[in-house]
């Protein structure tokens, strides 16, 4: 990776809050397979004093790429960066600290230098680290709804409300899926293929649920490995599908996406209430009976999952992916 040293003195002053003279640096690749490149930079800064300090920053470079129906998602991190969203985080819900962003229009590429966060991700989350997760996002939303910040309506580069149910029909439209459910070479259980056909035959009435529910600010791609828990708190990270969404539309994603499957129906179970009880703590919301958690997961991953499933070889991600879909129908069940 060519890293500019102009960008790597800003941060650092930034990061620092001193003058910094040079600096040293090394870069190692961090969850590789993202869209972006995304580098743990670490090294020594030098003040104007000679004192040498160490640090450790995250380096993201994003090129400019193309996501189905949110075709400037690719810059949406460093619009947001570069706004004043930053303000409507609070200490235990928030995203890195940006020391440097850099649009380069020319090349259709952006950098941002940020905050490196050591801590608990992914699936080495535990059960309340979830429940704490759902709260969280639940009074963040709970509070932008009710205070309705400017700087919510300042923002030009936000995805659209109808960018999940658009994804659902584009999914829905697309014969490979959709008659492979309904065929006889179908090797899924009967009740997980029935599952997903009266998600189908219901998704009028379904949609018309969703969108009478409070429209809030969702991070839409809000699952473990973009939460990092520090020190008692969440920082969240990759806000490039961030937008306009229904109540409970990111909890689908908490409990769906590449999920602790052995628990799904556990976090399922703890996560819905944790979400309402934080989201009402500013502001009113529909009795928990009224939520529309579990339609919005087989909205989200149901057709999803069952792509992943007929595109891979492995047998073991096969059962894996069917399993998943298992669990998402046994939490029907749930009160």
């Amino acid at each position: 990776m060519n890293i500019k040293n102009e960008a790597l003195i800003s941060a650092l002053q930034q990061r620092f809050k001193t003058n910094i003279v040079s600096a040293d640096c090394h870069a190692v690749p961090l969850r590789g397979g993202t869209v972006g490149d995304v580098q743990l930079v670490t090294g020594n800064a030098e003040t104007a004093d000679g004192e040498k300090w160490p640090y450790r920053m995250v380096l993201k470079i994003q090129k400019k790429w193309e996501r189905y129906d949110d075709p400037d998602s690719w810059r949406r991190e460093y619009d947001l960066y570069t706004s004043d969203l930053g303000s409507t985080f609070s200490d235990a819900f928030r995203w890195p600290a940006c020391y440097h962003a850099e649009l380069n229009a020319e090349e259709d590429e952006f950098e941002l230098w940020l905050d490196y966060i050591d801590g608990v991700t992914g699936l080495d989350l535990t059960g309340d680290m979830y429940e704490q997760a759902a709260l969280e996002l639940g009074r963040y939303q709970g509070k932008l709804y009710a205070e309705q910040p400017a700087v919510l309506h300042s923002l030009t580069n936000l995805s659209h409300a109808d960018f999940m149910k658009n994804t659902y029909l584009h999914y829905r439209s697309w014969p490979v899926v959709y008659n492979y459910i309904r065929s006889e070479a179908c090797e899924f259980p009967q009740q997980v293929r029935q599952m997903l056909i009266d998600i189908d035959e219901h998704a009028e009435e379904i949609f018309a649920r969703i969108e009478k529910l409070p429209l809030v600010l969702c991070h839409r791609d809000f699952w473990v490995t973009n939460l990092i828990y520090a020190d008692g708190k969440f920082v969240i990270i990759d806000w490039d599908t961030s937008g306009w969404g229904y109540l409970g539309e990111d909890l689908a994603s908490l409990i769906a996406d590449e999920a602790d499957i052995d628990h799904m129906v556990e976090y399922y179970q703890r996560c819905v209430p944790a979400y309402y009880k934080g989201f009402s703590q500013y502001a009113d919301v529909p009795p928990v009976a009224e939520h529309c958690v579990y339609e919005l997961i087989l909205l989200v991953f149901g057709y999803r999952l069952v792509e992943w499933y007929l595109h891979t070889k492995d047998d073991d991600e096969k059962a894996k992916h069917l399993h998943v879909l298992q669990k998402i129908y046994e939490m029907k069940a749930c009160p």
